[in-house]
């Protein structure tokens, strides 16, 4: 056969590199020179246009997820997030890795710019991480792992063919917003948010994180147990009652007064709280909120399932009335004025903050609990405590019998001793907080010895609370009247009858008089 004419031309590979060489020598040349010589508003200006001319001829639709949303997170980022870090596939050739010294395992995430393609009912998802420089917004964030600052916009792009639309928005991203809510349930890190003066340029508080593990529970806190169940079961109805709530056209919230002395557990009932609901805590001290808009900042962007804390409420700061406020406003125009250069200073009014209690503002957010603390209920505005506000007021006593044998079994690791009934004898006469009952069983392993030290600190106190009483007779026998104010609230006067002969005499010397 005789061979073909025809010739093949073979294409020469040093060509082809010089000619991809010169076309990306160019292309880096007019990308260097627009950058030196056109604005960048102009050169947008022709991105937006061009791309807008290529997206003509696509048939992919991008959604565009924002991290933040106003003052509030993107729950379908934040739900994205989690589901894509159980999907990391080895095509992905960049991913975040963190992890917080109090965590037990890594959390993995893709990085900027990464992209993974997700299939779904047979359909391709392509995501992709974006990061980009916006210095004109602010944004406040639950989460510490790589938390955006104000001049940083992350969002994640959604890429798909068009003629799903709607499979994605009623079906897939539903999908992954319910993943995730089961995702945090199961492995949720509770966390301690605070406020945090120091984190953005527009000097306005935010907050900062960090893990919470608190090991309290309503079984080592040393308290009544027809309490705790009270609780406990006032929780639950709490949760199961999202329809009510709605139907009835309440908030779906919840308010606690805890209130007593220093060391009566409030503070461990609060974690207790935590544990059990798998609540986030926010600890709010109010002397860091300069202003009602201020604290309107911070309480929007508490996340749902948490627990709001003010702890003593009646010593953190002043809260004002709206008419004590704008009289000390005239009081310092008048002075300025006259010359006075005293800096007009925002406050907190009581009832901007009760706006959020109960108020418009209580309705931005869902399965809240919010507790205020307290040494003195008494001392508090009748309007903070109000059912309402704070539908569940619990009183946090001295050490009870029921919360001594919790102390105990925590401390000693037993349920029944001889010394019990001994040292419950007391706690009938002497008032002691579980924090100095805890102390004192902490000084011994022994259950004998750590018992007998408690007895013996127990007969210490009652003397001290003897000589107390003995030497306010004294001081006051010479006196026509003695005044012991708040008497319930001061001491208790422990077997009182081992002092009467001097209170005989004081009232013999007074009626001579």
């Amino acid at each position: 056969m005789p061979s073909s004419s025809t010739k093949r031309k073979t294409i020469n590979p040093q060509t082809v590199i010089s000619t991809v060489g010169s076309i990306a020598a160019a292309a880096m040349l007019i990308r260097s020179l627009s950058r030196q010589y056109l604005p960048p508003e102009f050169r947008n200006h022709i991105y937006l246009h061009f791309r807008s001319f290529i997206n003509k001829f696509s048939t992919q639709l991008t959604m565009v997820i924002y991290e933040h949303e106003g003052f509030n997170d993107n729950e379908i980022y934040t739900a994205t997030q989690l589901y894509l870090a159980d999907r990391i596939s080895p095509d992905i050739h960049h991913l975040k890795v963190t992890k917080n010294p109090n965590e037990q395992h890594i959390n993995v995430a893709i990085e900027i710019n990464e992209e993974y393609t997700d299939i779904y009912n047979g359909v391709n998802f392509c995501w992709s991480l974006v990061s980009k420089k916006n210095p004109t917004r602010e944004f406040y964030t639950h989460d510490d792992n790589g938390r955006s600052t104000r001049s940083d916009l992350r969002s994640l792009h959604l890429t798909f063919h068009w003629k799903h639309k709607d499979l994605a928005l009623h079906d897939y991203l539903p999908y992954i917003i319910n993943y995730a809510k089961a995702k945090k349930q199961n492995v949720k890190i509770l966390k301690l948010f605070t406020v945090d003066k120091k984190v953005n340029y527009a000097r306005t508080v935010t907050w900062t994180s960090v893990n919470l593990d608190h090991p309290a529970s309503f079984e080592t806190v040393a308290m009544d147990t027809g309490v705790k169940e009270m609780v406990m079961e006032d929780l639950d109805r709490f949760l199961e009652r999202r329809e009510y709530y709605r139907r009835v056209g309440k908030a779906w919230k919840r308010g606690y007064l805890l209130y007593g002395p220093p060391g009566t557990g409030k503070s461990s009932l609060i974690a207790a709280m935590a544990n059990y609901l798998n609540f986030d805590v926010y600890d709010l001290e109010l002397s860091d909120v300069k202003s009602n808009s201020e604290l309107r900042r911070l309480l929007v962007a508490t996340a749902n399932r948490s627990i709001l804390v003010v702890e003593d409420i009646d010593c953190s700061v002043e809260l004002h009335d709206r008419e004590e406020v704008e009289a000390e406003k005239a009081v310092a125009r008048r002075s300025s004025k006259h010359g006075s250069k005293d800096e007009e200073r925002p406050k907190i009014t009581l009832s901007g903050f009760l706006n959020y209690i109960d108020g418009l503002w209580s309705s931005c957010g869902d399965e809240r609990i919010i507790i205020f603390t307290t040494n003195r209920k008494d001392k508090l505005d009748p309007a903070l405590i109000r059912p309402g506000r704070m539908d569940v007021h619990i009183h946090m006593s001295y050490c009870t019998p029921s919360g001594f044998r919790v102390l105990a079994s925590n401390y000693l690791n037993i349920t029944e001793h001889e010394h019990f009934e001994e040292i419950e004898n007391l706690l009938s006469e002497v008032d002691v907080t579980p924090a100095e009952v805890a102390e004192q069983l902490l000084k011994n392993n022994d259950p004998d010895a750590a018992l007998c030290g408690l007895i013996e600190f127990f007969d210490v106190k009652k003397k001290e609370l003897e000589a107390i009483a003995r030497r306010l007779l004294v001081e006051t026998a010479n006196r026509s009247i003695l005044v012991v104010e708040d008497i319930d609230c001061s001491v208790e006067l422990v077997n009182f009858h081992s002092i009467k002969p001097w209170g005989a005499r004081w009232k013999q010397r007074e009626h001579k008089h």
